[in-house]
């Protein structure tokens, strides 16, 4: 049974809403992924969102570009989290898209990622079903030591290296 649902109104969402899909699998974490607009089918949209819960959804990821109504709207009808990614626009940079999300009214919470950060979407995924997930917390764990060894690992090759030779190697 899926735990995170992952939304986008559109499928150009799609190649910075996989970022998520791919963090979800690296942690073992169940999820669907679905395209759904709020504006062109609303009638889907509120189905999915109303009952998502029943469903065994325990996180909802949303993507959204422009007005980005999509994150407000599913924390409206969902009584669990939700996650929202503000998707970059040609128009204004995807700005428009993250005041959308993050300025929600009050008693209606998303939590917010930064601009195309679907990544971080899924590993904020990951922390929240981890409060009761002990095995989940260990994999996080071992994912924050991973990215601390590769820092290291860089800091030691350009200490090795100088920034000339380091450069050199890593083009």
């Amino acid at each position: 049974m899926a735990k995170v649902g992952i939304l986008m109104g559109s499928d150009s969402d799609l190649p910075i809403m996989s970022k998520a899909c791919d963090m979800l699998r690296k942690f073992g974490i169940e999820y669907e992924i679905k395209i759904i607009s709020a504006h062109r089918m609303p009638d889907i949209f509120m189905d999915y969102a109303t009952n998502a819960e029943e469903r065994g959804i325990e996180v909802i990821i949303a993507g959204a570009g422009g007005a980005a109504h999509l994150p407000g709207m599913c924390a409206a009808l969902y009584r669990l989290p939700v996650i929202g990614v503000p998707i970059q626009t040609a128009a204004l940079g995807g700005v428009d898209s993250l005041y959308s999300i993050v300025q929600m009214p009050s008693g209606i919470p998303v939590a917010t990622v930064a601009i195309n950060g679907a990544a971080n979407a899924g590993i904020l995924a990951a922390k929240i079903l981890a409060v009761g997930d002990k095995e989940l917390r260990e994999k996080l764990a071992a994912y924050q030591k991973e990215m601390r060894d590769g820092v290291v690992a860089k800091g030691e090759k350009l200490e090795r290296l100088g920034y000339e030779g380091y450069m050199k190697q890593s083009l």
